[in-house]
């Protein structure tokens, strides 16, 4: 279906920079012509629509007491949390991104609810991103080793009453998926959602938790497939002196096997050292940074900035922990330009250079159609920013960009069209009742909640015990 948009400003990319008074034309979601001539009509600055490059498609954590604390105590507390319902839980978090004014979203799938049988569970969170008008990545995450801590768990576990142990055991020790069930899984999940605006991917949960044959089953196939592969990677200190105890040579080990290339996406990277980056660089994949997730989790500042100067491609997400855990990726985008744009008048890029580049490199990670820019032939995935509230004072004329990087954030966003159709109009979610959603998931948590009374009653001991396990068995210098 033909519409039109009319924009006081629009942002075509780094190279065209802002054109004033256009009109964007577009049909069959894609994007047909931008001209001049724009009419009357409110204020508006036209963008690129943004993309979540890395996330879980999870409740917000703090309000299970995940607060405060590492990951490695985080990761097990947010047990607390997991999906009561798999398709409400996805549609709050898809829809959540939609408003902030994504077009696409990485759901690596890491915490699956146990109420249905895994196929069905991502069926369902097609669904909800097919009932909320976004572009999705999927990935299954996969695991076969240390699930609790990062080697023996046994000192941990072995002080703990009986009763105690047996509930730890049966929330997070589970029998491991072959990597062939694994790759069998993938491509059942695959046939039966993937399609224009769902691309499936390949997930290993990160190094620590994957063996070697698994890691080596993912790469022969991405490369067998094409299919992608997104991953954690290097996020916090025990997992950089995991990597230097057991195994020193991961990085290149994983160049070796075929397992880095474009078609692969890492988030974080936080303890990534320069030789590591350059591997990265040379093999074409990407790093998703997720500056506020690393500050929540005290997971360290990412060396954003050397891996952009050494050829890294860069993209940014929410990672579910944005700094208000609000899923605001344009207040996110300023805080990785705040923090990794330059020192003095030494710039590492322009914020519209470093805007442009987390466009591309996230549609490129969630397997988005285009480069993003705004022109003729590319898919017609914009947002229209209230340009009277951003430029609220309205006393000389400022570049347009520069001001959302200097002030922007979600509530400037009034409309995000996905494949040439509004899904957010006035800050609501057009198809969904994210509120109703929301209202309903909280009364489900509170009424699950106290099936997990004896998880909640024991966690200061096992917090403790993680504390103790982590400082002895790894140093982190």
């Amino acid at each position: 279906m033909a519409a039109e948009v009319s924009a006081t400003s629009l942002f075509r990319g780094p190279d065209r920079g802002v054109s004033a008074n256009v009109v964007l034309r577009h049909d069959e979601g894609v994007i047909t012509e931008i001209s001049g001539g724009a009419g009357p009509a409110p204020r508006s600055f036209v963008i690129p629509a943004f993309v979540n490059a890395h996330d879980h498609a999870r409740a917000t954590a703090s309000s299970f007491g995940a607060v405060g604390m590492p990951l490695e105590s985080w990761i097990l507390r947010t047990a607390l949390g997991s999906p009561v319902d798999p398709y409400l839980t996805a549609v709050s978090a898809l829809a959540r991104s939609a408003k902030a004014g994504c077009a696409a979203m990485m759901v690596h799938y890491t915490r699956p609810s146990g109420t249905m049988p895994l196929l069905d569970e991502a069926k369902a969170i097609a669904k909800a991103a097919s009932d909320v008008g976004i572009r999705m990545a999927f990935a299954m995450a996969v695991r076969d080793q240390n699930p609790i801590v990062y080697g023996d768990a046994e000192p941990v576990l072995s002080g703990l009453p009986g009763d105690d142990r047996k509930t730890i055991e049966d929330l997070f020790v589970r029998a491991p998926m072959s990597p062939k069930a694994y790759i069998e899984l993938t491509d059942a999940i695959a046939a039966a959602i993937a399609g224009p605006m769902v691309d499936v991917q390949l997930g290993p949960a990160g190094v620590q938790w994957c063996s070697k044959p698994l890691l080596e089953a993912v790469a022969e196939n991405s490369a067998r497939t094409g299919r992608r592969i997104h991953m954690h990677l290097l996020e916090t200190v025990y997992q950089r002196a995991w990597a230097d105890q057991h195994f020193p040579d991961m990085v290149r080990w994983l160049r070796d096997v075929g397992f880095l290339s474009g078609r692969l996406t890492l988030a974080h990277c936080i303890h990534a050292r320069p030789d590591e980056l350059e591997m990265i660089a040379a093999s074409g994949a990407r790093i998703v940074t997720n500056f506020s997730s690393n500050m929540h989790l005290r997971s360290g500042l990412a060396p954003i900035a050397a891996a952009h100067r050494c050829g890294c491609a860069i993209t940014v997400g929410v990672d579910g922990l944005a700094m208000d855990e609000d899923d605001d990726i344009l207040r996110e985008m300023r805080l990785v330009q705040m923090v990794h744009g330059g020192l003095g008048f030494k710039a590492t890029w322009t914020p519209a250079e470093m805007f442009s580049l987390a466009i591309r490199n996230g549609r490129h990670a969630t397997g988005a159609p285009g480069n993003g820019e705004l022109a003729a032939g590319n898919p017609a995935d914009y947002v229209v920013i209230d340009l009277d509230r951003l430029d609220r004072d309205q006393i000389m004329p400022v570049d347009p960009m520069a001001l959302l990087f200097a002030r922007g954030n979600a509530s400037l966003v009034k409309e995000v069209v996905v494949a040439g159709k509004t899904i957010v109009r006035e800050g609501g979610c057009t198809s969904v009742d994210l509120a109703a959603v929301e209202r309903e998931l909280r009364a489900m948590y509170r009424a699950n909640v106290g099936k997990l009374d004896s998880f909640r009653r024991m966690w200061p001991s096992l917090s403790d015990r993680l504390s103790g396990w982590f400082g002895q068995q790894l140093t982190c210098q």
